[in-house]
């Protein structure tokens, strides 16, 4: 057998577990796809007293302070786990990033807010602690897929989450983030937000203005989970307020695509890592 077809052969087992069970979580497919190596991991971490409320930590070997990844992972604000993001949190650290992956509180359990929340105590874990697993806590570049990009857009953009600590988020990365999503249309969308007081504010694209952290906003042509049009809205509102932003679609990639395409055998796919790595390398070089 020639080695496209066993490479083929094996994307199609590695995503048999995401055919079968939803692209979150993704602990299978994260149990059988091949990783990074050259990486350490402190694993079930607290930041709080809740039993979500723990992250793992991925650094590389003799890490010392290195720039940090906040991974925040998807799963419409109601599944998930950081057990199935190990691929992640390996491929950020083998190309130099200290990487924070957490769980965080879920739906029905909890709604608006409470998920920011969550995310926004681990942001001030990594500032307290991440020195002692070789990361510099003044170089944080946020990264979210789907439900976790909305996460973490509205930690960079709207400083009530973080305060004085979102001054060390240099960059923000979202994966096919939903930024822009009223009129609550769907049972996801209104068991997260519908208890809102103010819903404009839960609304990333209502949160753009001047001195935010610059973004890479990255989307599939083929997702119709989260429309491309939501970064192109982000990218529109960023672009007024003369915030540095990128947008890149990615031709026939679909939702869970895009963060497949983080896993060693699915990197041919699409660039998402390498123009991930890039950008967050370029906001958190010290002469930024």
């Amino acid at each position: 057998m020639k080695l496209p077809d066993r490479m083929a052969r094996l994307r199609r087992f590695l995503l048999l577990p995401l055919l079968l069970g939803g692209c979150s979580p993704l602990t299978a497919f994260n149990g059988l796809v091949p990783k990074d190596g050259g990486v350490e991991r402190a694993a079930d971490l607290a930041f709080g007293d809740h039993a979500r409320q723990r992250l793992d930590v991925y650094a590389p070997d003799g890490a010392r302070g290195r720039p940090v990844v906040v991974f925040i992972y998807g799963g419409s604000w109601a599944s998930g786990t950081k057990d199935g993001y190990g691929f992640a949190g390996r491929a950020f650290a083998a190309r130099g990033f200290v990487t924070v992956v957490p769980d965080y509180r879920l739906v029905p359990e909890v709604a608006f807010p409470a998920f920011l929340e969550d995310n926004a105590a681990a942001v001030r874990w990594v500032r307290a602690n991440v020195a002692a697993y070789g990361g510099d806590p003044g170089r944080i570049v946020l990264v979210g897929h789907s439900a976790g990009a909305y996460n973490a857009a509205m930690l960079a953009l709207d400083p009530r989450w973080l305060g004085p600590d979102r001054a060390a988020v240099k960059g923000f990365v979202g994966l096919a983030g939903p930024y822009d999503f009223l009129p609550l249309d769907g049972p996801v969308t209104r068991a997260a937000f519908g208890s809102a007081p103010d819903l404009p504010a839960t609304q990333p694209v209502n949160h753009a203005s001047p001195g935010d952290p610059p973004a890479l906003l990255l989307t599939g042509s083929d997702d119709t989970t989260v429309r491309p049009r939501n970064s192109e809205a982000l990218e529109r509102r960023l672009r007024a307020a003369g915030v540095p932003v990128e947008r890149r679609v990615y031709p026939g990639l679909g939702h869970v695509g895009i963060v497949t395409a983080l896993a060693r055998p699915f990197r041919g796919k699409a660039p998402v890592l390498a123009d991930a790595v890039a950008f967050a390398g370029r906001v958190v070089a010290p002469n930024r």
